[in-house]
């Protein structure tokens, strides 16, 4: 038998904890040995509220533990691709957050790092490929049973947040596309078949939030991308929704259409009364995709055992990253950008 993959991870923000809590509680076939944060909050939280013995303020201190087979990186994304090579470099599998960097360049720069650890793995979360209506979707198109799809229609967006988190966030975000379409743009090209983007055009406004303006970013964003062969995707990204989280993706193909995650219902009840008819909706993505986070975890902790495949690639998060900064600079130009 296998020995449990011990695992460090590093950042526990707001992600940071719920993937620890997974990584700690409910993950097979692993154990969470260590955690890594400049933030001495979140260090007390890993000893006191998860048990964790090895903590560290210095990520060189964790990749330096002979404890540590794998670490989990929930950091700001400015730093993903460095942190990224230097686990390599140190012999550790690594799974990232989204997006892998905010420039081609760093992305390309862990794709080589990677070709030279072909013993490790190295796994993106864009976490929407495994949520399990998203692989039934997927699974239907490539049986043929919508045809052949060209068009995307995917949209990601967030509850108001009236404290303006992501207002602060900004200057380090990379902008609402890169920060929130990136997964609807990985999720077009897996279900259109990986196609090439050739093009792509962006528009916002401001809705509610003008401190936005000073970094070039909006809080409500429409994207349009060519793929080669005469495929589409059309974006839409808020910050702004008054009810909660909605994320819901279209699939229009030669033969039929899916939709996935309609009306951003929390489950299956519709109440009927003298007010109206409605349902509880989804108030953030973690409620949304919490089944797709466990799932995304066990997948990444069977491929460092050996005992999966992983089908999201490292070039996978490449191209969502080289799409995504084409989408910003058409924001930003008003003119359509080559990707």
């Amino acid at each position: 038998m296998k020995a449990p993959l011990r695992i460090g991870i590093v950042g526990l923000g707001r992600l940071g904890q719920r993937h620890a809590q997974a990584l700690a509680f409910s993950t097979r076939n692993c154990v969470l040995t260590a955690a890594c944060s400049p933030v001495e909050a979140e260090r007390a939280y890993a000893t006191e509220q998860l048990g964790i013995t090895q903590v560290y303020a210095r990520y060189e201190d964790l990749l330096a533990s002979p404890d540590v087979d794998a670490v989990v990186l929930v950091t700001p994304t400015s730093l993903h691709a460095d942190q990224t090579i230097a686990a390599l470099q140190a012999g550790k599998h690594v799974f990232v957050e989204k997006p892998l960097a905010l420039n081609v360049p760093d992305c390309e720069r862990v794709l080589a790092e990677a070709d030279k650890h072909p013993d490790l793995i190295a796994m993106v979360g864009f976490v929407r490929r495994f949520d399990p209506s998203y692989r039934a979707a997927q699974a239907s198109i490539e049986a043929g049973e919508i045809g052949r799809p060209f068009i995307v229609r995917s949209q990601t967006c967030d509850q108001n947040d009236p404290d303006g988190f992501f207002v602060r966030f900004a200057p380090t975000s990379g902008g609402i596309f890169m920060d929130c379409s990136v997964h609807d743009i990985d999720l077009a090209r897996w279900m259109l078949g990986r196609p090439k983007a050739t093009r792509a055009y962006a528009t916002g406004t401001i809705a509610l939030h003008p401190g936005l303006a000073e970094f070039g970013d909006v809080d409500n964003g429409l994207a349009i991308v060519d793929f080669e062969g005469g495929a589409k995707a059309v974006f839409y990204a808020s910050r702004t929704m008054a009810h909660g989280h909605e994320t819901h993706t279209e699939i229009i193909g030669t033969s039929g259409k899916l939709l996935v995650g309609e009306h951003a219902a929390r489950d299956r009840v519709v109440k009927s009364d003298a007010y109206g008819v409605r349902h509880a909706v989804l108030k953030d993505f973690y409620e949304r995709f919490e089944a797709a986070f466990a799932a995304e975890m066990a997948d990444f902790v069977a491929a460092c055992r050996g005992e999966r495949r992983l089908t999201l690639t490292l070039s996978d998060a490449l191209e969502a990253t080289r799409i995504g900064l084409a989408i910003t600079r058409s924001l930003k130009s008003g003119m359509p950008e080559s990707v």
